[in-house]
């Protein structure tokens, strides 16, 4: 990569994670929260925020959508058309974009990537079938389960939260024991699990670029439906490409950029584009004349 390209990298990597720490100083405004280990409980904890974030953080201001689809098919007296309805609109407009530009969780992945430890990538072998388990994960633990298992109070408890969740470990489960010893007396071998998930994944994080997004998050299996078609789109211009890989190199996500640009793994950083010698790569709610979403180069 070439001394300019290094510069432009840097730039938008800056770009990214001001778009990345607004987010989340939005999503998690309540800053008395933190202080006092109080859940904040106003009107807009009613509105799902479209990230991983949850409504147990001390500073959350609204409600995780993965966690209010949960409750809402648990308790099985309506169909949660307003939840899913939200992220189908985030969905179609932006894709996977929310994943890569506003998710808290992405962000603090991204910044363990950067612990200076031998990266390592995930045999092809290994990756291409682990990158199903997140809709797995979607499918069984946030969707089927809940709608569908009988308890004997009648209400199914969020399973995906309550089991494997690291977000919320992370954002509301430490906060809350630190600011309140009488927590701390009660937690027990549930929080010792979530506890060692969440170690696991911010271990990896440091040597596998965004190991949670990849393989478990069942969000980031939502938006991935609507990648292909949303709004929000990442283009190829097969005339400006020359086939170098620098692009595909630089991808978090190992996405195979002149190939499938809009593949569902995709969450649009905008790595690809900046690091494109020719200008191949770009982006936008618009589709520039000559561009394309899935390619097949004509040069090598």
């Amino acid at each position: 990569m070439s001394r300019m390209h290094r510069h432009r990298m840097r730039g938008w990597v800056s770009c990214q994670r001001i778009l990345q720490l607004t987010a989340a100083a939005l999503f998690n405004g309540y800053a008395v929260g933190f202080r006092k280990g109080r859940i904040f409980t106003g009107g807009s904890k009613a509105i799902c925020v479209p990230v991983l974030n949850c409504y147990s953080c001390p500073g959350a201001l609204g409600a995780c959508p993965i966690g209010a689809l949960q409750t809402a098919l648990g308790a099985k007296h309506h169909v949660p058309f307003y939840v899913l309805g939200m992220l189908m609109l985030f969905g179609v407009v932006l894709g996977r974009a929310v994943c890569g530009l506003l998710c808290p969780f992405g962000l603090v992945q991204d910044l363990l990537h950067k612990i200076p430890v031998p990266k390592r990538t995930v045999p092809r072998r290994l990756d291409r079938p682990a990158r199903y388990l997140k809709y797995v994960v979607l499918a069984v633990l946030v969707i089927l389960l809940p709608a569908f298992w009988v308890t004997d109070t009648g209400i199914v408890p969020p399973l995906f939260c309550k089991y494997l969740c690291p977000a919320g470990t992370l954002g509301g489960g430490f906060p809350l024991l630190l600011a309140d010893p009488n927590l701390r007396k009660v937690a027990g071998v549930l929080f010792g699990w979530k506890t060692l998930v969440l170690a696991a994944i911010l271990t990896a994080s440091a040597f596998v670029h965004r190991p949670f997004c990849k393989y478990l998050c069942p969000l980031g299996a939502f938006y991935a439906l609507f990648n292909r078609f949303s709004f929000f789109q990442m283009h190829l211009d097969q005339d400006k490409c020359v086939g170098c890989g620098t692009c595909e190199a630089a991808c978090p996500m190992q996405v195979e950029v002149t190939r499938d640009i809009r593949s569902p793994e995709c969450i649009r950083c905008g790595k690809c584009k900046t690091v494109c010698p020719t200008g191949a790569v770009s982006w936008g709610f618009s589709h520039p004349a000559g561009s394309k979403g899935t390619t097949e180069p004509d040069k090598p």
